[in-house]
């Protein structure tokens, strides 16, 4: 197996930059810095606290044995649904996943809910067989409201379905220690998975907050893994910064917005169609705020390169196995008149997992170049505040 490929085309201003930017990091030694958590590649302050994620992989495959065994028992139990309740970081790739996998033959199709719309909840209420459905309620915090009104209402819903061994049917993925395994252990859920405190919600897709519900909807995660970890290994400590496929594209991006291409338009094949609204968090929420910041830009429907201003990058992330040739031209295009342009080959959807960790780095390295905190969430924080005050 190797890694998904990269190729980009920039206009020559921005290409050098970009190589300025990649001999400053190979200097500087901070591909080996971002590795051992170094915080001052951002704005030092607690970043080396949120950099689990550069090992989950290396985790999770010491970790196969547990998850197998729970794919083999949810399978045993004949589930018909398997909904997540949990909302962005927590939900996101949960989405990705059962829009691109589908539903796997002998093991339960794999619903997520992470709205608080009454009419969305109603609709996948509908859906689902409670009597048959597994529930996993996600939630990092176990304080983060919506997780916790979804937890209460489906516990409720599935109560009066199953009786007094509904416990059985509930799964929770949560931080240890947090308020969700109280009300878990409490509510004698079935299982109890740990995610990690050192990774942000947004960066927490080969994690248990993602790799939970990929299990129990029978994602082959052997496989899955073996994968991912390729481009894990060729974003290592010792790969030069213009060889590491996660550095160099978020040198890309970040030097990018730095020269006013501030806004990434995601093109994805449909059958990783869902791959831009993960990105999309990622990207957002990681890069944007004191004021600066990479607008991606997601199911925007592709126009004539003339419609586009200077203030663009566009990543073409392209099924191999699965093109689309309407979107070939189309990027083509946009090529030639001179916008920079970066193409992703994915051979097929097992090496989504590549993208998940190549993403994530490349989100880091942009938020170094672009000077802030690429793991914080000032705003997101202020809100939940206001919505307890709002709500209590």
């Amino acid at each position: 197996m190797s890694v998904n490929r990269l190729a980009y085309k920039l206009p020559k201003q921005l290409q050098a930059a970009v190589s300025d930017s990649l001999e400053d990091w190979k200097t500087n030694n901070k591909v080996a810095r971002l590795w051992q958590k170094d915080a001052s590649l951002w704005t030092n302050t607690d970043e080396n606290k949120w950099l689990g994620w550069l090992t989950i992989t290396e985790q999770q495959l010491a970790n196969l044995a547990t998850l197998q065994q729970f794919a083999a028992e949810v399978k045993k139990a004949k589930f018909k649904h398997v909904l997540l309740l949990g909302m962005g970081g927590s939900s996101l790739c949960p989405e990705v996943l059962r829009m691109t996998f589908g539903k796997i033959a002998g093991f339960p199709e794999l619903h997520v809910l992470d709205s608080t719309d009454s009419v969305q909840i109603k609709t996948i209420e509908k859906k689902l067989d409670l009597k048959r459905t597994l529930c996993i309620v996600s939630s990092k915090s176990g304080s983060t409201l919506e997780p916790n009104i979804f937890k209460q209402y489906f516990f409720e819903r599935v109560k009066k379905a199953v009786g007094e061994k509904v416990g059985s049917r509930f799964v929770a993925v949560t931080d240890p220690g947090s308020k969700m395994q109280q009300v878990a252990e409490t509510d004698k859920f079935w299982k109890i998975f740990a995610g990690d405190p050192s990774i942000g919600g947004r960066y927490s897709a080969l994690s248990n907050f993602g790799m939970v519900p990929a299990t129990a909807m029978g994602m082959d995660l052997p496989k899955f893994f073996k994968i991912t970890e390729e481009m894990v290994k060729a974003c290592g400590p010792s790969s030069a910064a213009d060889k590491n496929p996660g550095v160099l594209l978020g040198t890309i991006l970040g030097v990018a917005a730095n020269h006013g291409h501030d806004k990434i338009t995601i093109i994805a094949s449909p059958g990783i169609f869902d791959l831009g609204a993960w990105l999309e968090q990622l990207i957002a929420e990681s890069t944007g705020k004191i004021g600066k910041g990479i607008i991606p830009v997601d199911r925007e429907k592709l126009a004539k390169p003339a419609v586009y201003g200077n203030d663009r990058v566009f990543a073409y992330l392209r099924l191999a196995n699965k093109p689309n040739s309407a979107q070939d031209a189309a990027v083509a295009a946009i090529e030639k008149a001179g916008h920079p342009v970066i193409r992703i080959t994915l051979p097929n959807v097992y090496t989504l997992g590549q993208e998940f960790f190549r993403w994530e780095i490349a989100t880091a390295v942009a938020g170094s170049i672009i000077g802030i905190n690429a793991f914080n969430q000032p705003g997101v924080e202020a809100s939940k505040i206001e919505t307890k005050k709002l709500t209590s």
